[in-house]
């Protein structure tokens, strides 16, 4: 995200409760907040080595629990 630059200069005669305001109101149209409030939770894309990695490592584990349910070391539940 690029930086945003946001300036407010103390006007003659304005008290300090007016001038935070009027820095508020440029934050909130500037939409930066919003903008990092919307990314907070997202999660990063997983790279292709570790879905490759994933993908092998559940292929491995169906192909373990189908060999141990030939043997009869576990009971096979239907789903119903």
């Amino acid at each position: 995200m690029s930086k945003t630059i946001i300036e407010v200069k103390k006007n003659t005669n304005e008290n300090n409760a007016n001038l935070l305001r009027r820095f508020s109101r440029r934050v909130m149209e500037s939409g930066v907040v919003s903008h990092v409030k919307s990314n907070r939770y997202s999660d990063r894309e997983t790279s292709k080595l570790s879905e490759k990695e994933m993908t092998l490592r559940r292929l491995q584990h169906r192909k373990d629990v189908e060999k141990l349910k030939k043997l009869g070391k576990i009971v096979d539940k239907k789903r119903s």
